[in-house]
């Protein structure tokens, strides 16, 4: 049993499906209700904590998504992007691995004095996780609307619950650790883009400009213990105002809709057995905005603890890539 709908729960699911397991998940929100649903989702990793440990997960997740984007998975593409820098680079970014490697550039128009220039998945995730949740469907899986008010109502109900619960395991595990970090993006008509950019260290906040197949996502914000899901009309349009300075086409864009969501952070991600439990209660929350980052590579460390003897193949298929249906058509 597999608890939370989100990004981090629907990859654990279809992992243990494809290893054979019977896989039911419960939620309090449905999929499209979830912040993973608000997402601006590209692959980059930030906002989980420590770097120590999370290379291995932000790799399998990059190799699973690029070879969703190259069988045609719906919503997932590679996105050229480049990251502006505002001090002179001192070689590649410590992530650079897990993508293949980045290219470094020097010099650019004031204030930037570099750049580094990369491509990674971009998940639209409306168009995607209505994909995935078919996927896990046709695996086998199903969905239960439960809210729940501990995780001892799910005892003798499975023999493995997987807590993925991001914000919500602040109460159901008693875990004052997490924290909401609240975003607000933006969402603007393309006028033609294809290229992916960001701003980390814009004085005014970050600022990136992600184009998916009809719009731009802008962004953004990082409110540390936030809970107002509300849109903030000023936050709006300083965002845009940031982001089209770094990128001018955006100028007199329409806007078509801004999106407030609560990222389920903690100090560092939480992926590990409960020892307290008879049941085998694996715990896999804390990742912040980096669900889509870290979230197959999770899901594969999850499906490891459930079965230490598995070689990925299970009988289902490999435990990373693209779909079986899907590479049939390569």
């Amino acid at each position: 049993m597999v608890v939370g709908a989100g990004i981090v729960g629907l990859t654990t699911a279809v992992r243990l499906l494809e290893a054979g397991h019977r896989v039911r998940v419960l939620a309090a929100d449905p999929p499209e209700r979830s912040t993973s649903n608000l997402a601006a989702a590209i692959w980059y990793p930030t906002g989980f904590g420590p770097r120590a440990g999370v290379l291995d997960w932000a790799a399998t997740a990059f190799a699973t998504y690029r070879e969703m984007a190259a069988a045609g998975v719906p919503g997932v593409v590679m996105r050229d992007s480049r990251q502006l820098l505002r001090a002179r680079p001192d070689g590649q970014p410590w992530w650079a691995a897990a993508v293949g490697g980045v290219e470094v550039l020097t010099g650019g128009q004031p204030p930037y004095a570099g750049a580094y220039r990369f491509s990674v998945p971009l998940v639209e995730m409306p168009v995607h996780l209505r994909w995935l949740v078919g996927w896990f469907h046709r695996l086998g899986g199903t969905i239960e609307r439960r809210r729940l008010a501990s995780l001892d109502e799910l005892d003798g109900l499975a023999s493995v619950i997987v807590n993925c619960t991001g914000l919500g395991a602040r109460e159901l595990c008693a875990d004052d650790s997490v924290h909401p970090v609240r975003g607000q993006v933006v969402r603007v008509a393309n006028p033609g883009l294809t290229e992916s950019v960001r701003d980390e260290q814009h004085p005014a906040g970050r600022a990136y400009v992600h184009p998916r197949s009809d719009d731009c996502i802008l962004g953004g914000t990082a409110d540390a213990d936030a809970w107002d899901t509300a849109p903030d009309p000023a936050v709006t349009a300083a965002i845009v105002k940031r982001c089209t300075e770094i990128v001018p086409r955006l100028a007199g864009c329409a806007i078509l809709g801004v999106h407030v969501g609560l990222r389920p952070a903690r100090p560092s991600v939480r992926l590990e057995v409960d020892p307290r439990r008879d049941t085998m209660l694996i715990h896999n929350y804390g990742h912040s905005g980096a669900g889509i980052t870290l979230g197959w590579g999770c899901a594969a460390t999850v499906r490891a603890l459930v079965d230490p003897t598995d070689d990925g193949a299970g009988p289902g298929r490999p435990a990373a890539g693209a779909p079986a249906e899907h590479r049939r058509r390569q």
